[in-house]
């Protein structure tokens, strides 16, 4: 295993600066991923600690050796890339084996690393075939046994996933959780996409402008969002956002005005709040209530729905609130035929809460309080006081 230590490293190409100071440590055994939009400097600093790209600033330490000048391959790591470039004309077993054989190794030692790679992505029965014969997860296997059999001190990968089908990349971020269980090797993954980053990452370093956002736990970065960028990045549908008026603030409670003249408290420290001052509100579609907060009586909301999305299980509603551009989007876990259910045992006067929402249905929104964030004008958040 190896650590990872990144001290304001940064990166320019003819004068233009791509990555800006990055600070980062990264423990043996880790898998960190680093997860942000395109251009973001992510696969830059991946390519970075791999050694295919120059460091323009800062010190990148593996291991606690300096390694800005140490060659590629002297570094003990293997990067597994978004295409599989396997060789057409080679057997699996043969694709696998082609670095060791060109280190020289014995073909005993070569054969026990194949076959013990092989078993542990479960591809045994697939050495003697061909790429071409293969599905793109199997091909993806393939890239990553060829990886494995130099026993690198750091896996690599850069979005190995993006060229597979939404089925395949769910069965694949399994095998990838599962392969670091099994190896315990410390991994860096790149990627676009939140919800591999959610499901895989141990930490997960946002990128965004070439600077981290922020870093932490899923949990962390999901419930405690540093700033806008974090909180609408992760999380679908994407958090709701609210422009509004401090009315009045304390060290545990601030009270926002909506455009609409909706007032919804906040728990949050707002000792450094100002009255009247420009603030954002935020809250995830699973946190708003529709149904079932008849027993509320603050933070209530006015609205239309706008459109409804089924999903099955749940369904995502988009309702419009007076003064505000953008929907609210909250989640309805009441379908349909429960919603007719419910409101044929309701009374009279019940069943319209009951009927399921459909376009130009009035609702009343629930903001609870413990859920809201707020974020000020320069993006950062409020300290949060209420529990995840």
């Amino acid at each position: 295993m190896a650590s990872v230590s990144l001290k304001q490293i940064g990166k320019h190409y003819d004068g233009q600066r791509v990555l800006h100071g990055i600070d980062l440590e990264i423990a043996d055994g880790e898998l960190m991923v680093f997860v942000g939009p395109s251009g973001c400097g992510k696969s830059t600093l991946l390519r970075m600690i791999a050694g295919l790209e120059d460091i323009s600033a800062g010190q990148l330490h593996l291991d606690g050796r300096l390694a800005n000048d140490i060659a590629p391959a002297a570094r003990e790591l293997a990067m597994v890339f978004q295409s599989y470039a396997l060789y057409p004309h080679m057997t699996v077993f043969e694709n696998m084996a082609f670095s060791l054989d060109l280190a020289g190794q014995g073909k005993q030692h070569i054969d026990q690393a194949v076959r013990r790679a092989a078993d542990i992505l479960q591809i045994a029965d697939l050495l003697k075939r061909k790429p071409k014969e293969l599905s793109g997860g199997q091909r993806q296997r393939v890239a990553i046994g060829r990886a494995i059999v130099r026993k690198p001190r750091l896996f690599l990968f850069d979005e190995p996933l993006s060229n597979l089908d939404a089925s395949l990349r769910v069965q694949m971020r399994v095998e990838i959780s599962r392969l670091h269980k099994a190896l315990g090797t410390t991994m860096i993954y790149v990627t676009h996409d939140q919800v591999e980053a959610m499901t895989l990452g141990q930490r997960i370093a946002v990128f965004n402008g070439g600077r981290i956002a922020q870093c932490g736990s899923p949990h962390e970065l999901y419930n405690r969002p540093a700033n806008l960028f974090v909180a609408g990045f992760l999380g679908t549908p994407k958090m709701n956002f609210i422009e509004a008026r401090v009315v009045h603030a304390g060290a545990a409670r601030v009270a926002v005005r909506l455009p609409g003249g909706a007032l919804i408290e906040v728990e949050a420290d707002g000792g450094a709040a100002r009255p009247g001052e420009a603030v954002t509100l935020g809250l995830r579609p699973e946190h708003i209530g529709a149904r079932g907060s008849a027993d509320a009586q603050s933070n209530l909301v006015d609205a239309v729905v706008a459109h409804v999305e089924y999903l099955g299980d749940l369904s995502i509603v988009y309702a419009r609130v007076d003064g505000v551009a953008e929907m609210v989007a909250f989640k309805s876990l009441a379908d349909a035929a429960a919603a007719d259910a419910a409101a044929a045992d309701a009374a009279p006067a019940d069943a319209a809460a009951s009927a399921p929402l459909t376009a130009g249905s009035p609702v009343r929104l629930h903001m609870p309080a413990r859920h809201c964030l707020l974020f000020r004008a320069d993006g950062s958040a409020f300290a949060r006081v209420a529990a995840d």
